[in-house]
């Protein structure tokens, strides 16, 4: 992995700071997106990176991730793989009709991976080579009462991860879907309703995992050799049961 370039959206905190961490251990060359510049300046300045590899980006906007990807591009003169890992997890009741909250899970969940995937091919397919990891969750692969739209938004990412897994391989670039269970990281507070966001706080206290263990993952999916191609990742805590759910932990 050394000296690959490595472009990772919500990079401030959770798993993107993780997967920034460990790359950086690894030699990786960084740049770093997030709304949170400030955060973000700090987890640069905490691994020698350089305000260069810091870039402001909100995913919800095509134009700047696609100024994200350029600026890695400008920087190191190609781009090797993105991490298309932005992602918050609003969990409530349809019945609710919390319509910002499933606004903005689908702006940051779903488009924010298509528009990572938007701004990186143009330069995947002119280099022949790439690779692109998005994350879904265990929530893709099972809904739970509570949340049906995260659940459709991360099983969205796996379907569009592999219509475009089956577009790309003329370009020689390679696609991983990672799926977390319940990993230590700020997503509960993402959750507006009070009395879902204490259940999964509750289950997160008992069963969550240390963020690095999504950054092993990514390490894992990268490390392989230019002709394998890992396409899906899921792991959970071992003490998390499959099924996802918000309303009872």
């Amino acid at each position: 992995m050394k000296d690959k370039v490595v472009v990772i959206t919500g990079a401030s905190s959770g798993l993107g700071e993780a997967a920034t961490r460990r790359l950086a251990r690894d030699s990786a060359r960084l740049v770093l997106g997030a709304r949170r510049l400030e955060r973000l300046l700090a987890v640069a300045e905490a691994l020698s990176l350089g305000q260069d590899a810091v870039v402001q980006t909100d995913v919800t906007k095509f134009d700047e991730v696609k100024h994200l990807v350029d600026h890695a591009v400008k920087l190191h003169g190609r781009i090797d793989v993105i991490i298309n890992n932005a992602g918050l997890m609003p969990h409530s009741p349809l019945e609710r009709c919390k319509v910002d909250d499933w606004d903005r899970t689908i702006d940051v969940n779903l488009k924010g991976v298509l528009y990572g995937i938007g701004a990186v091919l143009p330069y995947m397919k002119e280099q022949q080579s790439g690779h692109i990891i998005n994350v879904s969750s265990v929530a893709g692969h099972k809904v739970g009462p509570g949340g049906a739209v995260y659940a459709a938004t991360k099983h969205g990412v796996r379907v569009i991860s592999e219509g475009l897994r089956q577009e790309v391989k003329p370009y020689n670039i390679r696609t991983t879907i990672i799926s977390p269970g319940a990993v230590a990281t700020e997503l509960p507070d993402s959750i507006t309703e009070s009395d879902v966001a204490e259940n999964v706080r509750a289950l997160y206290e008992r069963v969550a995992i240390p963020a690095f263990s999504f950054a092993s993952m990514v390490a894992f999916a990268m490390s392989q050799p230019e002709d394998v191609d890992i396409n899906e990742i899921l792991f959970r805590p071992t003490r998390q049961e499959y099924r996802a759910t918000a309303l009872n932990s």
